[in-house]
């Protein structure tokens, strides 16, 4: 895009989480609406269990497993996640705000209609992550993979993918302002190539995206004499 393109695209701004002394978990299981603060969850199997509505503040959780945890409607503040595993994760209309994700191994994992604030997910990789109708504004996706991410009908503000594997991603009914596409190691888009508007992508990424912006206005690409 060139340099006046980049100085038109705001950065999104990074969490800066400084964790306290943390206190180990000992209460065995979540509690729905529980309030945990300055909490350390190590090597623990949340598998299945319930945490609707939970409060985690100041809060590092590592190695976890949460293979159909609920925890939707959860709050996680000025925290870190790290190296999280499980498939079926339920964090419907959660909300992250100045949060880190580090290396997670997820599958499946439901956060449509949440709401993410200066949070950086790096490294890692997800699958079939559903993000429909969520609210992200300062998020920056680095060096992770994502498989057919699913941001349909979502407003994103000040996103970047960075070094980050784009697989056939939806971007169906997107709003997008200030959304750099342009780092990506890999731009795949299946569906909603036509809602791009309010991105921006690298010269090389609009000659992969010709054909699917061809096809979205009906113009056929045929060699001469065909």
């Amino acid at each position: 895009m060139g340099r006046q393109g980049a100085a038109v695209v705001k950065k999104a701004r990074r969490p800066e989480v400084r964790l306290p002394v943390l206190r180990a978990f000992e209460e065995g299981e979540l509690s729905p609406d529980g309030d945990y603060d300055g909490v350390e969850f190590r090597d623990l199997d949340f598998d299945g269990q319930d945490g609707g509505g939970a409060l985690f503040l100041d809060c590092a959780v590592t190695g976890c497993s949460v293979t159909e945890t609920r925890l939707s409607r959860a709050r996680f503040v000025d925290s870190v996640l790290t190296e999280l595993q499980g498939v079926g994760t339920e964090l419907v209309e959660a909300s992250l705000r100045d949060v880190e994700v580090v290396d997670a191994r997820l599958g499946g994992v439901q956060l449509h209609g949440s709401v993410l604030e200066r949070v950086v997910v790096r490294g890692g990789k997800i699958d079939y992550l559903n993000l429909r109708k969520a609210r992200l504004k300062d998020v920056v996706f680095e060096g992770c993979v994502l498989v057919e991410p699913d941001f349909g009908q979502a407003a994103l503000e000040r996103v970047e993918f960075v070094d980050c594997a784009l697989k056939g991603a939806d971007f169906s009914g997107v709003r997008m302002k200030d959304v750099d596409l342009r780092s990506a190691a890999e731009l795949d888009i299946l569906r909603g190539i036509d809602c791009l508007a309010g991105a921006v992508i690298s010269t090389a990424q609009l000659m992969d995206l010709a054909p699917a912006f061809a096809a979205q206005v009906g113009v056929r690409v045929l060699a001469p004499g065909l």
